[in-house]
């Protein structure tokens, strides 16, 4: 992953969030929610991490039995970032002194992974451009250079508990203090384009999926200081596949998806693992089912120090000037 695409992506993720915000400043952090969650509203938290992420496809053949995959040649990167309420500023870049980056030649790995919170409404972007695949069978593995897909789409979540925190396992700008759980219901969409490019072939398709999916995720505050949080759902939903089998088809989607988290917090250090993994299962045609997987791991830490005072009375003025 080039260094210019990372700066555009993160740029991009700076727009975002600051577009989403620029109404809602700090109109979820300056309330006090409960005593199961404390925030940071008044802190900038500085972070650094290492993240993998990727989207595989896993290929069954029902008839025969036989399974493949098509599994991009996968990247490492470093990010760090910088946080104050809801504003955030990335960067990051993928080192060759990393094993796993050293063998990418033409290989490309483009992301783009944010949430976005207003009121107890949840909003995710996902965002995948990838070059470089291997195809593997049992016995063999095929380099595919020339293979491309590319993958947008998100989910929109409602968390029901108000003393529940997503925040305090994605942004860090908030912790559980006490143990909590919610039920989420999620609406999940994604559009995938394939692209093959080898010998003289030139091929196209593409995939939309959509599902609901009811979900549960709980933090358990094992101490003041450490958290685990675990999640998933199951959800269905429907898959058009146009040129991607024998055939164009429509068939039942079947969506899961499971996170584990654990971290550890004080007011000034931070630091932890966040794992999380989407399945989208479907038939390409009458004999054939694939799965779509899109795996994310990353490990952080980070500190956070008293905002300059500047910062504070600029937001807090304008929330009032706003009646935020």
């Amino acid at each position: 992953m080039k260094t210019s695409e990372i700066l555009g992506l993160n740029f991009f993720k700076y727009y975002v969030f600051f577009a989403f915000y620029c109404s809602t400043f700090s109109q979820n952090d300056s309330i006090i929610k409960s005593t199961y969650i404390k925030t940071f509203q008044d802190k900038i938290s500085t972070r650094a991490s290492i993240i993998n992420t990727s989207n595989s496809f896993y290929i069954y053949d029902k008839e025969s039995g036989d399974h493949y995959i098509l599994e991009p040649n996968k990247t490492n990167y470093l990010g760090f970032s910088i946080l104050f309420r809801s504003i955030e500023i990335d960067y990051g870049f993928s080192p060759n002194f990393l094993s796993e980056n050293k063998d990418n030649k033409d290989s490309r790995l483009f992301t783009f992974n944010s949430r976005m919170f207003y009121n107890q409404w949840m909003q995710t972007i996902d965002f995948y451009n990838q070059k470089g695949f291997y195809f593997k069978d049992e016995s063999n593995k095929v380099e595919l250079p020339g293979v491309k897909s590319l993958k947008v789409g998100g989910s929109t979540s409602y968390i029901f508990n108000k003393n529940f925190s997503f925040r305090a396992i994605g942004f860090q700008n908030e912790w559980q203090i006490k143990s909590a759980g919610s039920f989420i219901p999620r609406l999940y969409y994604y559009y995938t384009k394939y692209k093959l490019e080898e010998d003289n072939i030139n091929e196209k398709a593409n995939t939309f999926n959509i599902a609901i999916a009811p979900s549960y995720y709980y933090n358990l505050a094992i101490t003041k200081n450490i958290l685990f949080s675990l999640g998933g759902s199951a959800g269905i939903g429907v898959n058009h596949s146009n040129n991607l089998g024998s055939e164009n088809l429509t068939s039942a989607l079947f969506e899961f998806t499971g996170r584990a988290v654990i971290s550890y917090n004080s007011d000034s250090f931070f630091g932890g693992i966040n794992s999380n993994i989407v399945i989208l299962k479907h038939n390409v045609d009458k004999t054939t089912r694939q799965d779509d997987e899109i795996t994310y791991l990353e490990f952080y830490i980070g500190y956070r120090f008293k905002a300059p005072k500047k910062w504070i009375n600029f937001a807090d003025n304008f929330n009032e000037k706003y009646g935020l």
